[in-house]
Formats: C-alpha cells, structure tokens, sequence
C-alpha cells in the first residue's frame, strides 16, 4: 500500500492520479473528507480504502505491515491563517507522529515543507545547508510551523530509513478548486478573464519592482508529481529539497500565458496588495535545484508558457480534474 495524507487535496490528489496512471493501484486515501468542495478532486480514482484523518494513527498501527511508503501532504496551509494552535496541531505534532511512525515500522516517508519557510529570502534558498533552517525567519505562523517541523525532523536521532522533506515553491495546475484564496496566480487569473475580459496583479509597493515585475518560482504540479514519486523510487539520499521550477518568472509573465492559453486580448491592470498580507509579501523567490539534481532527477521543468497552457485548455477551459 502507498498512502498519501490530504488525499483529497490540490498536490495530493494530483498525486493519486499520477500514481495511478503509472500502474500503481493499491493506494489508501488519508483525509478528513468533510469539505465537499474538495469531492470531486478523487472522484473516479479507485483506491483501497479512504482513512479519515482523526482515524490515521490507529489504521497505521493496525496496518503498517501493509504499508510500503507514506506520503504526508496534509496540512493547513492558509497563509493568512494566524492562530499558531491550528498549525502546531496539524502540521507539527501530526507530522511528528506520521514521523515517529515510519521510523517505528520502517516505512520511508516523503513530507511536504514550503517554500514559505524562507521568508523574504534574505538568507537565500539554498537547501543544501543543513544548518540553514535554524537561522530562518518564516513571514508568518504557516511557514514557521513548516520551519519548526523542518527543524525537529533533522535534529531527532531516530529517522525514517529513508526520508525526504519538499520545500514546495509556487505550485500551480489542476485539482485546486477548492483553495480560494489561496489557489494560484493562473487560476485566479483565467476566473477573473473569463468573467469580465481582464486581469488585475497586485502593485509593487517596493521601489525596486515595478508592478507585476514581483517574482516568483512557479512550477507546474505534474512536475511535482514527477519528482516525488522519483523520490519513492529512488529511496537514497535523505534530507530537505527544494522543489520548484529553478527559475524566477514574473506575475507578468504568468498572467501573459493565461491570456494567450485562453486566445484572449491582454487587459492588465493593478489593485494594492490587500494590507492584511501587504508586510508579509515575499518579492522574490528562486528554488535552487542542486541538491535534486545532484542525487539523480535530470527531468527538465515545463516552462509556464506550457505549464499554463496544459493546465488552461485541458483542466480550467473544460472543468476538468486531473
């Protein structure tokens, strides 16, 4: 069994698609399965069994001599969300117990971090600095509970066999419906094209960007897929990832793709970042990809150009799940 937590999420569901796709059929779903909203993302995908989330802990004692690898993608991840309890309980101490878990039984594990815990990136986005999370100051309680875990996990002594955490950048692609305000660029873009013809990008409120110039390392979510399900079959070489494109583009260049997917005139305007989130705005983010690159992942990443166009033809323009 291959399980995957916040299975009927944006990355995770992705993911179960792509597993399947691929020939792997005995997967277990891990959610709390309570939003509908988020139904439709494993609608048609067969799988062993659906765990709710409260139940995980006690099916994996139960079962874990089934388990081959978990992938743990589960977690609040509102940026904006700023009551600290919400995220030490389920991205903290459930990932520590996932964690505990796999080390117990001998089950590898893959685990979602974020780039959010780089904060404005002031001390780079290097990942092959194991010392490097100690000194980072997250912009908010989501990436300083990603950052706590990061932190825990490399200083306990006992660890999975085989581990690896993934410092997501900005992911964008099908299966993200359900995510408000927090689904990407491209999305909000292609909704706000299709109802009224235009698009409007945050304004720079920092003198060395102009508006739309901010810049972000966007990376398609089948490219995700890709390098997390390498890592399930690589199984070496454990530590923090990066896992972005490698390649900085502006929300300019992204909206740009979403007028051309979509065969509709530029209209391109810009509102004030909303204040609530205006001090805690990241200009600039750059994955580097050395250290994946250096265990064996050679893949090239898909341009946004071609990123957006799959993504706007194939999954927006039709409703589609992935």
């Amino acid at each position: 069994m291959i399980v995957v937590t916040g299975a009927a999420g944006f990355i995770a569901s992705c993911l179960l698609a792509e597993l399947q796709a691929r020939g792997y059929t005995d997967l277990v779903a891990v959610d709390d399965f309570s939003r509908a909203d988020k139904d439709p993302n494993l609608a048609g995908k067969p799988l062993a069994e659906r765990v709710p989330r409260d139940r995980f802990m006690e099916w994996l004692d139960r079962h874990e001599h089934q388990v081959q690898f978990i992938f743990h993608l589960g977690a609040r991840t509102d940026t904006t969300e700023f009551n600290r309890a919400i995220f030490d309980e389920l991205n903290v101490a459930y990932s520590k117990a996932v964690w505990e878990r796999c080390v117990r039984y001998g089950i590898p594990l893959v685990y979602a971090s974020s780039a959010a815990t780089y904060g404005e990136g002031e001390l780079g986005y290097d990942d092959a600095d194991p010392e490097l999370p100690f000194r980072l100051k997250p912009l908010n309680p989501y990436g300083e509970s990603k950052n706590n875990f990061d932190r825990w996990a490399l200083r306990e002594e006992k660890k999975p066999y085989f581990w690896a955490g993934l410092k997501f950048f900005n992911v964008y692609g099908p299966n993200e419906y359900h995510k408000g305000r927090m689904a990407s660029v491209v999305f909000h873009a292609f909704n706000q094209i299709k109802a009224s013809g235009a698009m409007k990008l945050f304004r720079s409120h920092r003198p060395e960007y102009k508006d739309g110039e901010q810049l972000r390392d966007f990376v398609y979510v089948k490219d995700v897929c890709d390098v997390m399900i390498f890592l399930m079959e690589h199984r070496r070489n454990s530590g923090l990832y990066n896992l972005g494109s490698g390649k900085a583009r502006t929300f300019l260049d992204l909206a740009r793709a979403t007028f051309k997917a979509m065969g509709r005139e530029e209209h391109i305007s810009f509102i004030d970042t909303p204040a609530d989130i205006r001090d805690k705005y990241q200009y600039f983010t750059e994955a580097r990809m050395g250290t994946m690159r250096g265990i064996g992942y050679a893949r090239p990443f898909t341009p946004i150009e071609a990123g957006v166009e799959d993504y706007v033809k194939n999954y927006l323009l039709p409703a589609k799940r992935f």
